[in-house]
């Protein structure tokens, strides 16, 4: 718990896009190498996401979206900001000209993300003036919502993210920024996993256990239809600090990650 003396800081709301593929070898996930001088998870092994921005819940860029049932403008941001920023980190578009039930693919795709990719990422531009000028729906049907983490109450900086995961476009390259993150990789998770373990990566406890969540599904179908099945549960860690300097950190069982109680390195969360 955080000290009684201690403001805890709000968590900011922000999204995490698992992009999934089926590699020669095993499931595939899509994941971004974070550039070392930015301030959070710098050097990391990521997948796409960020904090969610106030023009994510406009009104015109939300009657831009594809329709989802039961959701209000803000888990609707959400989605939004999970595009957006796989857009921007991972240059894949999840948009859909307006009337048609695919995605943007082939050289309409390399001409909309030559165009507005760069001037998105330095905030020149917003999403609206994307999908305004290139008539697109924003295929916020297709992100299965996957998992739901906060940042422990005893961190200053503090995130309420929601992971999402979805097949990667079959039609699309996804690529690094060259900016906010330096490197890409297609990877299967037990592997990243074992990079992490071995020394070899830096991977959050977040990023570690939901890379161990998404290997369950062996392939995409199983993937996604584990997400469907499986309710998602808000996982708020409760950090406990060792005497070995490592800490505790107890989460619940329902939430799905085969245990309660992990304990991780000083960096691993």
């Amino acid at each position: 718990m955080a000290d009684a003396e201690t403001e805890v800081v709000e968590a900011k709301p922000a999204s995490t896009v698992l992009m999934v593929r089926d590699g020669v070898q095993g499931l595939e996930v899509f994941m971004v190498v974070r550039h070392r001088k930015i301030d959070f998870a710098g050097g990391a092994l990521v997948f796409p996401g960020g904090k969610i921005d106030p023009e994510d819940s406009g009104p015109a860029l939300i009657a831009r979206c594809a329709k989802v049932d039961g959701l209000d403008t803000a888990a609707m941001a959400l989605r939004v900001g999970a595009i957006r920023e796989t857009f921007e980190e991972a240059g894949v578009l999840l948009a859909r000209r307006r009337g048609s039930a695919d995605l943007v693919s082939g050289a309409d795709f390399e001409a909309i993300s030559a165009k507005y990719r760069g001037d998105l990422h330095g905030s020149k531009i917003g999403m609206i003036e994307i999908v305004e000028a290139e008539d697109l729906e924003l295929a916020c049907d297709l992100l299965a919502p996957f998992a739901h983490w906060i940042t422990p109450v005893q961190v200053r900086r503090r995130f309420d993210t929601h992971f999402f995961v979805i097949p990667a476009p079959v039609a699309q390259a996804a690529l690094h920024d060259g900016s906010e993150s330096v490197e890409s990789v297609w990877i299967r998770p037990a592997d990243a996993v074992a990079e992490a373990e071995a020394g070899e990566r830096s991977v959050m406890f977040p990023t570690r256990l939901n890379l161990n969540k998404v290997d369950r599904g062996v392939t995409v179908a199983g993937v996604l239809a584990n997400a469907a099945a499986e309710p998602v549960v808000t996982v708020l860690p409760q950090a406990e600090r060792l005497e070995s300097g490592e800490r505790r950190m107890k989460i619940p069982l329902e939430a799905g990650y085969g245990a309660s109680e992990f304990v991780v390195g000083y960096s691993g969360a």
